[in-house]
């Protein structure tokens, strides 16, 4: 395909090419905003994000997991390997599917997102508050837009 051609297809869908590279902007800008207030408890934004699905969903097999946190099964492997070796959560049999496990939260593991997450919401909430309360629901509404897609 020749260049004109090309320039042709990004004039087309300059729009959408705009909106993915804000998209991708701001969740790095987010990610660069909320990743320090977990790093100084020691513990990765992976970690921190099965803690946090534990605390709030409860037990959940690891592809559960895996789709929640909308990342590979390699690397929760090592995640859920380390969190284990560290006390924060436990992997047993699923007694309803004996092919899979279930992973829980421990008490150690309750404590320690407890410790995290009211700093953790509250970051959150100052990161959004570039935005007003109408426009995050509208953000919300729209970014729910693509869900469609798949």
């Amino acid at each position: 395909m020749k260049k004109t051609e090309i320039n042709q297809i990004i004039a087309e869908h300059r729009s959408a090419l705009n909106s993915i590279i804000a998209l991708r902007r701001t969740m790095h800008t987010v990610n660069l905003l909320e990743s320090p207030l977990i790093k100084q408890h020691g513990i990765t934004l992976t970690q921190f994000g099965v803690l946090e699905i534990l605390y709030n969903k409860g037990d959940m097999r690891i592809q559960d997991l895996i789709e929640k946190m909308l990342t590979t099964s390699g690397n929760m492997t090592v995640v859920i390997k380390n969190m284990i070796r560290d006390g924060l959560i436990t992997r047993e049999p699923n007694p309803n599917d004996k092919r899979a496990c279930l992973i829980s939260i421990t008490d150690k593991g309750q404590e320690f997102i407890e410790q995290i997450l009211p700093d953790h919401y509250r970051n959150i909430g100052n990161i959004f508050n570039v935005l007003t309360e109408e426009e995050q629901v509208v953000l919300v509404s729209l970014l729910k837009k693509f869900r469609t897609l798949s």
